[in-house]
């Protein structure tokens, strides 16, 4: 099961948090500083899945921007690096070449994409169009 994404950029401010369990406001922001510390100090040749306390990370790099996963022991980490970039693919479909800046300016949009791929911290879409599907029905209603 997925616990949270988060999408960070290399000074380490989040640009987008979703957590799938309930965790307290007051610990978010200590996890999230640990997480993100964590994973921006490893090099480049290092492995991108990571045991961390009572769960594992994976994460991935695009540009300067990082998406990280933290998921439960049972999860397959691969799947869940192949759904980042997945993920990745429909925001670059979306916004034509995707940018830390786009995702700062269309938070929302992000989050319907988010959505669309992941519920109750399970994978529940894969399919580009399918994912994209709400947002071009919105784009149209907003259009006319």
């Amino acid at each position: 099961m997925i616990k949270f994404v988060l999408m960070v950029n290399r000074q380490g401010q989040t640009r987008l948090s979703r957590y799938y369990h309930s965790v307290e406001l007051s610990r978010r922001a200590a996890l999230e500083a640990d997480v993100v510390r964590y994973c921006l100090s490893r090099k480049k040749d290092q492995c991108s899945f990571v045991e961390y306390k009572d769960f594992k990370l994976v994460y991935r790099q695009y540009a300067a921007l990082y998406i990280v996963v933290g998921i439960t022991d049972s999860e397959n980490e691969l799947s869940i690096y192949e759904l980042v970039h997945n993920f990745v693919e429909v925001l670059d479909k979306y916004f034509s070449r995707v940018s830390e800046l786009d995702i700062m300016f269309n938070l929302d949009r992000v989050h319907i994409i988010l959505d669309e791929i992941i519920q109750n911290g399970h994978i529940v879409e894969t399919n580009k169009s399918r994912i994209l599907a709400p947002l071009t029905t919105i784009d149209k209603m907003v259009d006319s």
